[in-house]
């Protein structure tokens, strides 16, 4: 079988099993602080798990897209170097939300394994709970009797809780795990050792395929385990590890998943793949690093630098970085890949396939940026290199310059390590590894939160959000609440059975106001709402005192609204964008606040200023159409097609979606909105600049903002027309800058001529010392004179120096130049200013021929100047 057919085969079979095929969710992880990346096959359904939504099937199965590359599941060292350790994978799974267990799960994976894929059974072993009495956990005895059905007991191990017993995280839903490993060994080698002795012992031939993890315990926030009111299997196999056991390989990368993107690369590369070990972990790297970033970008998520942006931005350096190192690519390479892999992968996704000339275009920019930056950094360490002992032990480069090269110029610590064992130079890398550590250490202090336990008030299936229709609603209770920690300062989540707040969604900020308790007038203020995982969570400061009471929710109504002003807005400007500039522009993230909108899409160039001009016309014209809020809720994804929805790549849609349509803009959007465009009032545009590779942000305002804009800009030409006394103030202004131009020509020549003829004077003023002459003089002129000046004058001296101090507007510069000969005699002008600066409070430097410094106190000047002339006649001298 092919990958493709391996991928089915699984679906096929589980659709076989009465189980609801579903798509892979994104890869980009929203609205749940926990996590980044979708790193296992079950994070869609975690809302499930966790009880905030109940199944729309009891069986599901799917091949998800998955990241590994930060938080517990991190992978990447290992990538390239081993056989079977990726970043981007996909993981085949199936799932029971309280439906079948331990049984049917045990036998249908076995049967898909040896009847559909035809595995050797005698190379097949299963691991099961060993137990863990400190927690009352006994042995999964359940487990193994029904594998013992199928295996003979020496191929039945018993695990410990690091290995087969599974946790979602530090709290939440867990059980014990039963995994599946295969043995790729050579029959040679499987007679010599036995492959038991080798499950779970990291060998690359005896590896995990499947994981069937038994969900029925929740883990509290104390540490102790509480059974769930129903028990769940949740199952996931590395589709990259079964393709290489179906096809006989002993390497992942061996497989057709790889083998095209990495005989590609070699081809570029001008190398063999499978000749050199170094070369070849370069390629495996740069090829797993492409997808993980491509389907990164595909999904919504661009490189930048914080938080998801930055780790997808660290792995593509990373594999530019191998190229750099191993193959020889100094311009972009990686970029060029794309076309490939969207061949190979996009049938199955494609999302690939639409997103190609973005994710090229933004790959492109990254790469060519990084390479600049790796020049960079290998000029810095050459300087200092340059700075160490020429022998001996002090021939290191100490943790804190590694540290800065990696940290302030994102200089790969290994690349530093490269180049200083080339030039006989080590690096003190326990001394980085605490500047790292230390840095990590800041970062967890900064970001620690710490989260109790949901206390129930009042049990209710899910919280029902009625915010579309009311701004207010009475007979609302407490469902649940928390006290969560940060930073010293406690707050509250509190979940209602029924609320008209909005939580932060879709970039939508989220609603503010306050609970009412009728009963004694308290006011409970809600500073914040949130959506996570699918609950929606009020912020506050302090709980009610009776927490049981019926209260009465209020939304701060005006902040509503300029909320919903502005995100009818956008949805009018997504449209205009696609008139003006083509169907190609397609939404890349939002911010829907109340004061002022921002919106990012993608387009590969400045938008002019007449495309500006004809959208902001545009979506004023639907304004003033005054087209009515035409709402479906509940619409499947057919029907939602049928009215021509707009559909964002990175995007989970439920089984039903919510269609929003004014005019001629449809889309799916569950934020809020306006009851009809003419609420709006003004659209302007306030600003269009680029966001990042092959994206462009429009920020704008609505209503009131936009009104204020308006005379804002209107005062302005109003005191340019009483400056200018004339209200013809383009014609004024294009008058006052030709006669400006003209007037700086002047005194540029005044300068120029001025400057010639102090060269010729402070020539005159040369001092010999020996066989070198010295110019010397405070100038206090405008410093680029001072540099003119003295550049002049180092041309025409022949052998010697010129040193010259500068107070100008208040700010004391001190000038060094030398000649060829007196550089070549060992005088350096940046050592000399960096020394002499210290008499201004100051700094500076620049080349061994001509270097600048400058400080806070002008009174020093002389004395810098004094100083830097006796440091010249010293070195000569000496």
């Amino acid at each position: 079988m092919n990958s493709n057919e391996i991928r089915q085969t699984f679906l096929n079979f589980f659709r076989e099993k009465q189980h609801r095929i579903v798509p892979s969710a994104p890869m980009v992880v929203k609205n749940d602080p926990t996590l980044m990346f979708t790193n296992a096959g079950m994070n869609q359904f975690k809302d499930i798990f966790l009880g905030n939504q109940p199944a729309q099937s009891p069986r599901v199965a799917d091949s998800q897209k998955c990241l590994r590359v930060s938080g517990k599941h991190n992978d990447l060292e290992e990538v390239g170097h081993d056989t079977y350790h990726h970043t981007m994978f996909e993981m085949l799974g199936n799932w029971s939300f309280g439906d079948y267990f331990k049984k049917e799960a045990i036998a249908w994976a076995w049967e898909l394994l040896t009847e559909r894929y035809k595995l050797p059974v005698d190379r097949l072993y299963a691991t099961v709970f060993e137990g863990s009495p400190d927690e009352g956990v006994p042995f999964d005895q359940e487990a193994y009797d029904f594998w013992a059905e199928r295996l003979p007991a020496s191929h039945i191990l018993r695990g410990n809780k690091k290995d087969n017993f599974w946790e979602m995280g530090d709290t939440g839903p867990c059980g014990p795990c039963s995994e599946i490993h295969f043995d790729l060994r050579d029959d040679a080698e499987r007679q010599a050792v036995d492959g038991a002795s080798l499950v779970n012992k990291d060998h690359p031939q005896v590896i995990e395929i499947w994981n069937l993890v038994f969900m029925q315990f929740n883990r509290k926030a104390n540490g102790s385990l509480e059974p769930l009111p129903a028990r769940h299997v949740d199952t996931g196999m590395g589709f990259e590890r079964l393709c290489m056991v179906i096809q006989g390989k002993k390497s992942n990368y061996d497989t057709d998943v790889f083998q095209p993107l990495l005989q590609e690369l070699a081809r570029m590369a001008g190398v063999s793949y499978g000749k050199e070990e170094k070369k070849d972990i370069a390629m495996r790297v740069i090829a797993d690093h492409l997808r993980a970033i491509a389907f990164s970008i595909a999904d919504g998520q661009l490189p930048g630098n914080v938080k998801a942006g930055y780790v997808i931005r660290r792995i593509l350096r990373r594999a530019v970085r191998y190229g750099y190192t191993y193959l020889g690519f100094t311009e972009p390479f990686i970029c060029r890949l794309v076309p490939t892999l969207v061949a190979q992968m996009g049938g199955q996704f494609p999302e690939l396939k639409a997103q190609q000339q973005l994710i090229e275009k933004v790959i492109s920019e990254e790469e060519s940026s990084f390479l600049r930056t790796l020049a960079t950094g290998i000029n810095l360490l050459d300087f200092i290199i340059k700075k160490l002992p020429a022998s001996g032990a002090e021939r290191t480069i100490g943790g804190t310059d590694a540290f800065t090269l990696y940290d302030t110029y994102g200089f790969p610590i290994d690349l530093t390590q490269l180049i200083a064992s080339e030039q006989g130079v080590k690096v003190d890398i326990e001394g980085f590894e605490r500047e790292l550590e230390a840095q990590k250490n800041r970062s967890r202090n900064a970001s620690a939160v710490e989260t109790d336990d949901w206390v129930e008030v009042l049990p209710v299936e899910r919280s029902e959000f009625v915010g579309y229709d009311h701004t207010t609603y009475k007979g609302v209770h407490i469902a649940r609440y928390r006290r969560v920690t940060s930073k010293g300062k406690s707050h509250y989540q509190i979940v209602l059975d029924y609320t008209p707040f909005y939580g932060n969604m879709g970039g939508q900020v989220g609603d503010t106001g306050y609970l009412l308790d009728p009963a004694t007038g308290e006011r409970t203020v809600i500073t914040d709402t949130k959506k996570e995982n699918n609950l929606t969570v009020h912020i506050a400061s302090a709980l009610p005192a009776d927490l049981g009471a019926t209260f009465e929710a209020f939304v701060d109504t005006d902040r509503r609204m300029a909320s919903a002003a502005n995100h009818t807005a956008t949805h009018l400007m997504h449209h205009a964008l696609r008139e003006v500039l083509g169907t190609h522009v397609e939404q890349k993230g939002s911010l829907v606040t109340p004061e002022y909108l921002r919106f990012d899409f993608s387009h590969f160039q400045k938008m002019t200023d007449e495309e500006l001009r004809a959208v902001e016309r545009r979506v004023n014209a639907a304004i003033r159409a005054n087209f009515v809020l035409e709402e479906n809720r509940h619409c499947t994804m057919e029907q939602a097609k049928e009215l021509g929805a707009m559909m964002l790549f990175g995007e989970k849609y439920g089984d039903t979606v919510r269609v929003v349509k004014y005019g001629h803009s449809v889309e799916l959007c569950g934020g809020l909105h306006v009851p009809a465009t003419g609420n709006i009032g003004l659209f302007r545009i306030v600003s269009e600049e680029s966001s990042s590779a092959g994206i462009r942000r429009i920020e704008a305002v609505t209503g009131r903002a936009a009104e204020e804009m308006c005379e804002q800009q209107n005062d302005v030409i109003k005191e340019f027309m009483a400056a200018l006394r004339t209200n013809q103030v383009v014609a004024a202004l294009k008058k006052l800058t030709e006669e400006n131009a003209e007037m700086g020509k002047q005194i540029a020549q005044v300068r120029q001529d001025r400057d010639r003829f102090m060269v010729e004077k402070l020539m005159g003023f040369a001092e010999p010392f020996g066989d070198f002459s010295l110019i010397s003089r405070q100038l206090d002129i405008m410093p680029e004179s001072v540099k003119n000046i003295a550049l002049e004058l180092r041309g025409r001296i022949g052998n010697g120096a010129v040193v010259f101090g500068s107070v100008f507007g208040g700010k004391p510069t001190l000038t060094v130049a030398l000649s060829d000969s007196a550089v070549e005699a060992g005088l350096n002008a940046g050592a000399i200013v960096r020394e002499a600066a210290k008499l201004i409070q100051g700094g500076g430097g620049g080349q061994p021929h001509f270097a600048t410094a400058g400080g806070k106190s002008g009174d020093g000047i002389e004395a810098a100047i004094t100083a830097a002339i006796d440091l010249i006649k010293a070195q000569l001298n000496a």
